[in-house]
């Protein structure tokens, strides 16, 4: 909005102008069109389920069998070691938090690509977009949630007197802030990487597989102590990693939490996150002519 203009002409209401600066995010917009924001999210929400027969219940349905065959390939045939926690419940930690942050990055990594018709023909904040996406993901993510938490309850009661499951800590109370981290975290990265594939639709094809091969990367599938001494810096160089470790930690009472490690990702989410928009709003300005 331009002061001057509206001095000027003040039956004018709103002012469109080009960017002056890389940090101009233009949150008042943001939050002007917010009915636009839960229109895409409703939009993103119903589209995807609208010609399946089992709708929702896909929330469910997938982290529910990605643990079945995590408990049977990685615990029983593999052998790896689960920090004396229940295996589906550890399996089931993880991959709660892992699928909210890949679906974050993935989808907001394609964002220029799959909106350029809208982009190209009407004027609204660039930023409703990712955002949009951060949001309904989350919806997902407090599904998983609820799943994770009747999985709690079950070994809780069943295996109390054998001590198989820690109560929870006070570093549940944690649990905010690692949700904003995993969103901020995919969005950050999600902005660099469609911001690229601009000129670089490879890119696209990269982030597919590569998010389900950084997985490995990540105490997804075993606990940070059961890291070989050589590697283990390499994995602790994931952010993801030290997220994880503390929600497993706060929730279960197992992982290995450090103030170093958490710091690390709040570090690494932040300058992802500055980065990312920088590098978004100088391309929202020219893309349509590449892409």
């Amino acid at each position: 909005m331009n002061k001057e203009a509206t001095e000027i002409h003040p039956e004018w209401d709103l002012v469109i102008e080009p960017q002056n600066s890389l940090f101009e995010l233009h949150l008042k917009d943001v939050w002007r069109y917010r009915d636009l924001l839960w229109l895409l999210v409703k939009r993103d929400f119903v589209s995807f389920y609208k010609q399946t027969i089992l709708g929702p219940l896909w929330f469910f349905i997938q982290p529910l069998f990605t643990t079945i065959i995590f408990t049977f390939i990685f615990g029983n045939l593999a052998g790896l070691s689960t920090d004396g926690l229940p295996q589906p419940l550890f399996y089931m930690a993880g991959i709660t938090a892992w699928n909210y942050f890949a679906d974050c990055l993935t989808k907001t990594s394609t964002v220029f690509r799959d909106n350029a018709g809208i982009f190209g023909k009407v004027y609204f904040p660039r930023l409703i977009m990712p955002l949009s996406i951060v949001v309904s993901n989350l919806v997902r993510f407090g599904v998983q949630m609820l799943l994770f938490f009747v999985m709690i309850a079950y070994y809780y009661f069943t295996q109390k007197e054998s001590g198989a499951i820690s109560h929870m800590n006070v570093y549940v109370f944690l649990f905010p802030i690692l949700v904003l981290l995993m969103a901020l975290l995919g969005l950050g990265l999600g902005l660099i990487i469609t911001a690229m594939t601009t000129k670089y639709r490879d890119l696209a094809f990269l982030v597919s597989f590569g998010v389900q091969l950084l997985m490995y990367a990540t105490t997804v599938i075993y606990p940070l102590s059961a890291a070989p001494e050589n590697y283990k810096w390499l994995i602790e160089l994931n952010p993801m990693t030290g997220i994880i470790e503390a929600f497993r930690y706060g929730f279960l009472g197992a992982g290995v939490f450090t103030t170093a490690t958490f710091g690390y990702s709040v570090s690494f989410t932040l300058i992802s996150l500055i980065l990312g928009v920088v590098i978004f709003n100088k391309t929202e300005k020219t893309f349509v002519d590449t892409i």
